[in-house]
């Protein structure tokens, strides 16, 4: 007797759970596994295609892995702008990163620094506050 498949409606699966995502945030999480690089590219795989339909959570963490581990500056700005689309949206780890980011000296864009930093603060990351009692 053949066996017969559900039917899969675009509803239904966005409805599931996004198993990859949840994968790739769980490795990178992981005080053991995290900082392995083979582990990053790994998960940042498993990150983008959810990064580009707009999951939030996977735009921020894969847009932290692309400017906090790549060396090239291509990786580094798809980074920025990933963050920049989370940050947006609300996220607040998204907001301190950009606000890290900015401030750095060799980027010195101290007003965008200020505005994600201040973003991430009535958020209520303590991490930005005392970043932009710095500035």
């Amino acid at each position: 007797m053949p066996r017969v498949l559900p039917r899969v409606t675009a509803e239904s699966a966005s409805a599931r759970p996004r198993l990859p995502m949840r994968v790739a945030i769980w490795l990178l999480d992981n005080p053991r596994l995290g900082d392995a690089p083979s582990v990053k590219r790994f998960a940042g795989h498993l990150l983008k295609q959810p990064a580009r339909q707009g999951v939030v959570l996977a735009q921020s963490r894969l847009g932290q892995l692309l400017c906090r581990d790549c060396g090239n500056t291509r990786d580094r700005r798809m980074g920025v702008d990933m963050l920049r689309q989370a940050a947006r949206a609300g996220d607040r780890r998204a907001q301190l990163e950009l606000g890290r980011f900015y401030s750095q000296p060799q980027i010195n864009e101290s007003q965008q620094a200020r505005h994600w930093l201040e973003s991430a603060t009535m958020q209520g990351s303590q991490e930005a506050k005392h970043l932009l009692s710095r500035l």
